[in-house]
């Protein structure tokens, strides 16, 4: 396999451990964020990593965007969704005639903001279920199974995009470009709708969600809510799939902090516009009750104003 040239847009816990991987399997990689604390970890101590596969410490490249010169085969968006716009603005010289776009961001309406930055035929959008959690600068922690999903925004078939999952399947990132994509970001979205937001307001862990009652069967109604929207989108989601995922979460990641409770507890906006408030927003196009997803999205909106 030809080393692919790969830029990852924001190496918080997600882009770091994609772009490690993706390094140490022998592409040519690049991180690019705006955090000088983890920049600089990673410039001087390497990018340490530590998953089913062992512990190792890895060097690579990282730079904030002004100072990225290579115009990859594919840019790979892994900023907060509220970054999006400003994140690929600050790194618009970087995407060449021949770079493609991959958003694997959670929430709704990242398509959209890539479509300004190129054409169709080279976006690809698609969804991770990858655990990883950053532990401190410059270190990455990811454990269990995952499967990430893809698919070229226009729906063509891609040999690009084929390339990159079988890089990311030799790199121990399971991949499959699947028509069907859109409907696993659909999917991932309910589940994230569900143990982001109640993870957040309650502060607890999903195995902490998952240890009530209370908690595991609120966030199977919420999930519920979601999925309604999603069929009356036209999309032919299957609610049973997701409540599996999210009993599966919820007997299983016990410690994991989402990143919506990470968020709230360092006093930093979260993705809620793009989870919650996306889907309270195209539920009311369909005339579609929500109530509790809009319960969670005014909580949620409230901590983030809290002093």
């Amino acid at each position: 396999m030809s080393a692919l040239r790969i830029s990852i847009l924001g190496a918080g816990a997600m882009g770091s451990l994609f772009g490690g991987l993706l390094a140490e399997a022998g592409h040519v990689v690049e991180l690019i964020d705006v955090n000088p604390v983890q920049i600089a970890a990673v410039r001087e101590h390497g990018l340490l990593i530590r998953n089913d596969a062992g512990e190792r410490r890895l060097t690579l490249a990282i730079m904030p965007p002004q100072e990225a010169t290579t115009q990859p085969d594919w840019l790979i968006v892994f900023t907060k969704a509220m970054h999006t716009q400003g994140a690929l603005e600050s790194a618009r010289h970087l995407i060449g005639p021949q770079t493609r776009l991959l958003s694997l961001q959670n929430g709704l309406g990242n398509a959209e903001k890539l479509m300004t930055f190129a054409d169709a035929s080279r976006i690809a959008i698609g969804m991770t279920t990858v655990p990883a959690d950053l532990v401190a600068p410059g270190e990455v922690l990811s454990h269990g199974q995952s499967k990430t999903r893809a698919v070229m925004l226009d729906g063509s078939r891609d040999a690009a995009l084929d390339a990159l999952a079988a890089a990311l399947n030799a790199a121990g990132l399971p991949c499959t470009v699947d028509p069907d994509a859109v409907v696993a970001i659909w999917e991932k979205v309910a589940f994230n709708v569900a143990l982001n937001s109640l993870c957040g307001v309650t502060q607890r862990t999903v195995g902490g969600l998952g240890s009530a009652a209370e908690g595991r069967r609120l966030a199977h109604a919420v999930a519920s809510e979601v999925l309604a929207v999603a069929q009356a989108e036209g999309l032919a989601v299957l609610p049973e799939r997701t409540h599996a995922t999210i009993d599966h979460a919820l007997d299983h990641h016990g410690g994991h902090k989402p990143s919506m409770l990470q968020d709230l507890l360092a006093k930093r906006p979260t993705e809620i516009e793009t989870l919650n408030g996306a889907v309270v927003r195209i539920a009311e196009k369909h005339g579609i009750a929500v109530a509790r997803t809009e319960a969670l999205y005014a909580l949620v909106k409230m901590a983030e104003q809290s002093p």
